[in-house]
């Protein structure tokens, strides 16, 4: 997990999370990159909307990077989601944008763990 957070410091490019209601209509959200956590866990910030209400009945969840520059590189992880919680000041300690809104809706961590990682062209089923 160690290498996977350098990773994710220290390349640019772009996400998608991609996520499942219970009936297994598909939805998928561009998102910034996770917040990886001492306890071995990766963090994303969320706002209530369809992906969220995704995870609520459905815990897994895919998220494709893809770098920037040429070529087609990049990761795919594969999320289970373990817990969710509102705390705003840990929320606004590692969020990377930095700019506040008063009137922002609410946001949720939501936690998952690493079932799977494959680069972003090929690797295992």
């Amino acid at each position: 997990m160690k290498n996977l957070k350098e990773y994710f410091e220290n390349t640019k490019g772009s996400g998608v999370l991609a996520t499942a209601d219970s009936s297994g209509k598909v939805d998928a959200a561009i998102y910034s990159r996770p917040h990886f956590l001492e306890e071995g866990t990766l963090v994303f910030i969320m706002r209530d909307r369809l992906t969220h209400h995704n995870l609520q009945s459905n815990p897994y969840a895919t998220f494709l990077f893809m770098e920037d520059g040429p070529g087609y590189n990049g990761k795919r992880l594969f999320l289970k989601k373990v817990r969710e919680e509102s705390n705003p000041e840990l929320i606004r300690k590692i969020k990377r944008r930095k700019y506040t809104d008063e009137n922002e809706e609410p946001k949720f961590l939501v936690y998952f763990t690493l079932d799977k990682e494959l680069p972003l062209i090929g690797g295992q089923a």
